[in-house]
């Protein structure tokens, strides 16, 4: 993993663990666009899924991808800079794919300044709530039989203590819920929930357009 912290990005193998960049990270000012949670997969099972629990458009905090591609082509998307797209945005049709268009191998993302940063959580009463500021990581999560809400957030001082505020709850400390999913991390009702998607044990991918399949045929 290599950590440029004065061109704000990293580069990090596909199986690197989430908290293995959080703790990297440690000293720098310096947030990846996911919360402070181990899942599935690593850096790569996130770029799959299409994220977790952003608030924010998260294909847009991937600057470069590198994959191999069902039939073994390797492939290259994407570079170090926000403007670096020259014909199909590959970077972007990759992440969110859910492996169709293959394997990570490397991902550049982008790191975002903070002087401050509050993970909290507080009962879940069914609905995501509109909170102000926002935090950039909202998901629920069931523990216990009981449901939890959770929000991360990050910037300057001011506004994390107006987040703190707003949310209320307790702080809690960096979760791994690697455990929930032994059979993978896929689509469907179970013990997780973000805006995008409920997530369980070993569940389905979301069915892709035609047109998407067309790509994935070309790069193959």
């Amino acid at each position: 993993m290599e950590v440029h912290a004065a061109d704000q990005y990293l580069v990090a193998p596909g199986e690197t663990g989430l908290m293995e960049v959080h703790e990297a990270l440690k000293g720098t000012g310096l947030y990846p666009p996911f919360p402070p949670v181990e899942l599935p997969g690593g850096v790569g099972g996130l770029l799959l899924r299409g994220g977790f629990a952003q608030t924010f458009f998260f294909p847009a905090e991937v600057l470069g991808v590198a994959f191999r591609t069902p039939g073994g082509r390797r492939v290259e998307a994407g570079g170090v800079v926000v403007k670096n797209v020259q014909g199909y945005d590959l970077v972007r049709l990759f992440v969110g794919s859910f492996g169709l268009l293959g394997t990570p191998l490397r991902a550049v993302l982008r790191l975002r300044p903070g002087r401050a940063g509050l993970f909290l959580r507080r009962p879940f009463t069914g609905n995501f709530p509109e909170i102000y500021p926002r935090p950039r990581f909202l998901f629920a999560l069931e523990e216990k039989g009981e449901w939890w809400l959770y929000g991360f957030h990050f910037g300057h001082e001011r506004e994390v203590a107006r987040f703190l505020e707003a949310f209320g709850g307790e702080e809690v400390g960096p979760l791994d819920l690697r455990g929930l999913f032994p059979g993978g991390m896929g689509v469907g009702e179970g013990p997780l929930k973000d805006l995008r998607f409920a997530w369980k044990d070993g569940g389905e991918t979301p069915r892709p357009g035609e047109a998407f399949l067309r790509v994935v045929q070309a790069l193959s």
